[in-house]
């Protein structure tokens, strides 16, 4: 989902009059979710694509698990890669901006200044691939579409917005119940506009078996069901020459071929079965990335090192489920994961140990609150942990030898607290009799390697961490219906404090799988709903953020794992790419096939 965020607009502001009441109309082309827009109104392209990169060769990526289906929106089984991208939206974000749209489908904005209704033309130009016309027709079927048919969480996110409706072929209309300016441009900024004429007797909520109509620059053109899926670059695409898509999509056909194992997938690399890789284990990283291909040159690695927000990475709880619903018991868990012996012996200390759900930004808590963070906590001061301001948290960090006796210690200290004690070696409810056991959920055999060190030291505690490997489509059915008590996940990086975090922790959206530990708790629903309510404000945002942080982490809602801030990538090489590369991406939708360098490979990579 892309990040929603206050909108700082540009433009001719007019004067006018609207049911009688005397409001602005701003008009504009350019929505800013965070600072001030970086390209003028007609720029001609992104500054890191190169506007003359040839459109040619092939790209194709290992992908782990399978597919039964091409319906990203379907409430059941997992759709193909890619696509989720079949369809524009109505305005693109850039990889070198936080949050800023420019005109995609849609190509100027009007809206009153009571946030209460906003107009949007679109392109006349624009098309789905099989020649229809994108109307304002469309766009309000889609947002029905959405709210009948679609996941709950979005019915629920947008109940606010009261109707989409076509006032001509190419202008539409949304209305609002009340004020929200960020539901009212959130729906500007992300809506993929669905056709009509191929959706409308479908049930959206079910999987499609066949490619839809779509209308991106790549339409499927061939696909085995679970094994693999071919996209082709679309030469009619209309919207190819648009300064958001000048130098992108340089590729003429992209496939995903699938793999059941990560292992396989990466000797299926190695001798030539796909082309770009991304790697994520470093042992693999040091160790496997050798053999006659890397040394005639014909694969290349790099370590490109990057800026990002992280992804806050971990072993996240289930906290509906009984064994952790108690913040103490997860908390003496995070005693068992030993990052510092698994960094030297597993990760070649190439990892740093994960503290922030918004690492690698300003609104990473740091230190003791500051007085604007007190502020905004007061409201809730009896609604958090003691600790919010008292302690600055960072997870247990042990010597790296593998002993953990004392973070053992404090880790029984606290199970006693919590109701919990070691008998003849096993974790015992002390009302119950119950031992304490649960199960790691997972569908990567790679998490295993850090996960049996894990589970070793959980033995040590008295505690049975059951591993149990399922395959992907099991596994995201069993998190739709919250069928865990535990699973390796992360968060998305935030690069500031949006509204979408209402998506990931308010309880509003506990039906949404982003809310994997299963929150419902009324200091976080307060402090996301003022985040959201304060997207127009940094410094209270900032405060806010930082708060947000101190409470996500006081209340233990996973044991934290690991970030690495470079991308480790091995590609065949035959790759050329602009000389900047975008802030917040790697950039791969910039990157283009050389013929010359191409020609130097054996015949199936090329």
């Amino acid at each position: 989902m892309k990040m929603l965020s206050r909108l700082v607009l540009s433009g001719l502001i007019t004067a006018s009059t609207s049911f009688g009441a005397y409001a602005d109309v701003i008009e504009t082309t350019t929505l800013v979710g965070f600072g001030t827009a970086k390209y003028p109104e007609n720029f001609a392209h992104f500054d890191y694509v190169n506007p003359d990169a040839p459109k040619y060769g092939k790209v194709t990526y290992g992908q782990m698990g399978t597919y039964d289906n091409f319906n990203r929106y379907a409430s059941r089984g997992v759709a193909a890669a890619g696509s989720g991208q079949l369809y524009d939206t109505l305005m693109y974000s850039p990889s070198d901006e936080i949050n800023t749209y420019y005109p995609l489908i849609a190509s100027k904005a009007r809206y009153s200044d009571d946030y209460m209704w906003l107009e949007l033309d679109l392109n006349p130009k624009a098309r789905f691939q099989d020649g229809e016309p994108i109307t304002a027709h469309d766009v309000a079927f889609t947002f029905q579409k959405f709210m009948t048919e679609g996941v709950p969480q979005y019915r629920s996110y947008y109940k606010v917005i009261k109707s989409v409706t076509a006032k001509s072929d190419l202008v539409v209309r949304i209305e609002m119940s009340e004020p929200d300016r960020e539901k009212l441009f959130s729906f500007a900024q992300s809506t993929r506009v669905l056709p009509k004429h191929f959706w409308q007797d479908k049930k959206f909520s079910e999987p499609l078996n066949e490619p839809p109509v779509g209308s991106s620059a790549y339409k499927v053109t061939d696909y085995k069901p679970g094994q693999s899926v071919t996209y082709t670059l679309d030469k009619d695409y209309w919207a190819k020459d648009l300064p958001v898509n000048v130098g992108r999509n340089n590729f003429e056909q992209v496939q995903y071929d699938y793999y059941r194992d990560d292992t396989v997938m990466l000797e299926a690399f190695k001798a030539g079965e796909f082309d770009i890789r991304i790697e994520s284990e470093p042992k693999f990283w040091e160790n496997s990335y050798t053999g006659s291909n890397f040394d005639k040159g014909y694969i290349k690695k790099e370590v490109i090192p990057h800026s990002q927000p992280q992804q806050a990475n971990g072993f996240v709880f289930n906290i509906q489920t009984e064994v952790f619903k108690d913040p103490k018991v997860r908390e003496a868990i995070t005693y068992a994961l030993d990052f510092e012996w698994m960094n030297k012996n597993l990760f070649y200390n190439e990892n740093s140990r994960t503290r922030s759900y918004f690492q690698n930004t300003d609104y990473a808590s740091v230190g003791l609150p500051s007085d604007a963070e007190k502020a905004v906590l007061e409201p809730i001061k009896d609604k958090i942990p003691p600790r919010v301001f008292t302690e600055e948290y960072q997870p247990p960090k042990t010597d790296g030898s593998g002993r953990i006796r004392s973070q053992m210690r404090t880790a029984f200290k606290l199970f006693k607290e919590a109701g919990w004690e070691l008998k003849n070696k096993v974790m015992t409810n002390t009302k119950t009799g119950e031992a304490m056991s649960f199960e790691l959920l997972i569908f990567n055999p790679n998490v295993e390697t850090y996960a049996i060190p894990f589970q070793k030291n959980l033995k040590l505690m008295g505690i049975d961490m059951k591993l149990r490997t399922v395959d992907r489509t099991q596994y995201i059915k069993r998190l739709r219906d919250r069928d865990f008590d535990m699973v390796s996940s992360r968060y998305f990086a935030n690069a500031y404090p949006s509204s979408s975090l209402m998506i990931v922790w308010n309880s509003k959206f506990i039906d949404s799988t982003y809310n994997t530990a299963g929150v419902i708790d009324p200091a976080v629903d307060y402090l996301t709903q003022e985040i959201a309510d304060n997207q127009q404000n940094p410094d209270k945002l900032l405060a806010l953020g930082r708060a947000f942080d101190r409470v996500l982490q006081w209340n233990f809602y996973m044991v934290p794992q690991w970030h690495y801030s470079n991308y480790r990538v091995a590609t065949w090489d035959k790759f050329e790419r602009p000389d900047i590369r975008p802030e917040y991406d790697l950039g791969v939708d910039t990157w283009w096939v050389s013929k010359e360098k191409a020609a130097k490979l054996p015949e199936k990579r090329r």
